[in-house]
């Protein structure tokens, strides 16, 4: 059996991006559930309408993109991107001078 080398191609970062409706009380109870959904899941909120969450292999990315799948509302959109953990090493925040800086990301390897 051949072993995998975890590097920084191997593990993956998952971005959800969305728009959903809030302009009726079911629309806002939908949208609420859908984020509390990703928490669940194990998502961290990057930005209001972004979540992002770290997983050990393509096969757990590919899990979790399923899940999130599952938890889409009946509408509003909804977009997944899997990078990889070298490309997500190169990302630029700007923040404002007030502006809290942003929690970094997990120190520990899953082990699922």
């Amino acid at each position: 059996m051949e072993q995998i080398r975890l590097n920084a191609y191997h593990i993956m970062w998952l971005f959800v991006f969305f728009d959903l409706p809030v302009e009726t009380k079911k629309e806002r109870s939908q949208a609420t559930r859908f984020r509390k959904d990703l928490l669940k899941d194990g998502f961290t909120m990057m930005q209001f309408s972004v979540y992002i969450r770290h997983c050990a292999s393509k096969e757990s990315a590919n899990m979790h993109m399923k899940r999130v799948r599952g938890f889409i509302p009946e509408k509003g959109h909804v977009s997944i991107l899997s990078v990889t953990d070298k490309q997500y090493g190169d990302i630029i925040n700007f923040l404002g001078k007030k502006t809290k800086p942003l929690p970094e990301g997990p120190k520990q390897l899953e082990l699922f």
